[in-house]
């Protein structure tokens, strides 16, 4: 049995020959005992979750790496606050040595953040379904849903409630073969194993696992060999009750060119959905933000935070970078943090905002059906209006197909844009040409030729 409070201790003094006073005192001199071990992990609790952050992602490599010089078998460290260890006194876990297979942390995390954590993504009505279906889904994997299919718009959280299960998984057992991968990898990774002939290892990378995780499986569209493979891989997986989580940018049956046999398993388990947030949950993330990005989570006034979150109300992406320019703004210059000097740092991404929303809404989309009523010789009132002719049936679906092609908008702003058509006609619509594209070589022709007038390099 290990001394891990003496083992800490000696940690610290290298960390102390490591790094100058400053960094040592912030961040490690106020941490003097170990918390507890459990699964593997040696707990150490941050005096805030600031400093919790700042370790987790700047130092927590190191710490690992020292740790593992003084023990035998593969230990972690984790870093929680004085809340969250409050609610793990409350689990009363048992005290438990697992001894992972060799490298498998790097075989089986790849690209896993582990600073996403169920207890830093911010909860409201927005994506309170989806996170209480991802808790349950990684305290119950197979058993609760499998497939876990979570859609939204970008920058909404999808990824991190995804990183999120991933993370829980592993620190609940380090044994777990949890493998997180982009939907472009998979596909870089296929079209490697096809060039390279090294299917068995392509094929072991995603079988041999516990829980896969895919984010933006959209990016399968038009890519049938891929879909094909990654079909059978889903199929192994379901046999042998593996946990399979899947995000998305919209639903599965709004999925565009991928194969209707693969779109139906997606929603064989659960489909949940995160929506834009409102204000109120708008100005909780930028509050924990804060809290990652300073020591003061009274820096900025809730007037100041408030600002923000009604000017960016897209996606979180766009409000947490919004936050951190005018953390910088101001700080760089030394400013206060007014509503004034706030007005000032974000100014050109106001303006930005506003100018690229309007070109895009308004010229855009409109030039396509120009365009497109030109080339067939009919009025673009034509391409909208519910005339039934052949011609204006054609023209129109050809335009729906453009609009997705050149834009990927989601089936119901295509429909929005003819009318407030349904998404069904939608999809039949861009269906429809798809199919022609194939065979009918004047359809592709006439396509092609479009899609060029209308900006596609």
């Amino acid at each position: 049995m290990y001394d891990f409070e003496d083992i800490w201790k000696k940690i610290k003094s290298n960390l102390q020959s490591d790094f100058d006073n400053d960094i040592y005192n912030e961040h490690f001199a106020s941490i003097n005992n170990v918390f507890k071990i459990n699964n593997n992990f040696v707990y150490l609790i941050a005096p805030n979750s600031y400093i919790k952050n700042k370790i987790e992602n700047f130092y927590i490599n190191r710490l690992n790496y020292l740790l593992n010089n003084y023990v035998q078998e593969k230990y972690l460290f984790k870093i929680i606050t004085k809340e969250q260890a409050t609610i793990e006194v409350k689990k009363e876990q048992p005290y438990e040595i697992n001894i992972p297979e060799e490298n498998l942390e790097n075989k089986y995390k790849t690209g896993l953040n582990n600073t996403y954590t169920f207890d830093n993504f911010v909860v409201g009505p927005s994506n309170r379904l989806a996170y209480t279906s991802a808790i349950k889904v990684a305290d119950q994997p197979v058993t609760f849903a499998n497939p876990l299919y979570i859609f939204g718009d970008v920058g909404l959280g999808k990824t991190h409630l995804m990183e999120c299960i991933g993370n829980y998984a592993l620190e609940n057992n380090l044994n777990q073969k949890v493998l997180y991968v982009k939907t472009d990898q998979f596909i870089e990774d296929y079209a490697s194993a096809a060039q390279n002939k090294t299917f068995d290892e392509f094929s072991q990378k995603y079988e041999d696992v516990d829980m896969l995780l895919v984010d933006d499986i959209q990016f399968l569209s038009g890519k049938t060999k891929t879909q094909l493979e990654f079909f059978k891989i889903f199929e192994k997986l379901k046999d042998n009750n593996k946990q399979i989580v899947i995000t998305s940018d919209r639903p599965a049956s709004e999925l565009f060119d991928i194969m209707s046999r693969l779109t139906s398993r997606f929603e064989w388990g659960l489909s949940v959905d995160i929506d834009k947030p409102n204000l109120e949950h708008r100005i909780l993330i930028l509050k924990k933000k804060l809290s990652v990005e300073t020591s003061d989570p009274n820096l900025i006034s809730d007037e100041i935070l408030e600002y923000i979150a009604s000017i960016f109300d897209n996606n979180i992406r766009e409000l947490e970078g919004a936050l951190k320019r005018v953390l910088f703004y101001c700080t760089a210059f030394n400013y206060k943090f007014t509503i004034e000097n706030t007005k000032e740092a974000l100014k050109n991404l106001i303006n930005s905002k506003n100018a690229s929303s309007k070109e895009i809404d308004r010229t855009n989309y409109n030039n396509i059906l120009d365009v497109v009523s030109n080339y067939y010789n009919i009025n673009t009132s034509d391409l909208l209006s519910s005339k039934r002719q052949k011609k204006y049936v054609f023209a129109r679906q050809v335009s729906m197909y453009i609009l997705k092609d050149l834009y990927d908008l989601t089936f119901k702003r295509i429909g929005q844009i003819f009318n407030g058509r349904d998404h069904s006609t939608v999809i039949y619509s861009i269906e429809q040409i798809a199919n022609y594209i194939q065979t009918d070589k004047s359809v592709r022709n006439d396509v092609e030729k479009l899609l060029v007038k209308c900006g596609k390099k």
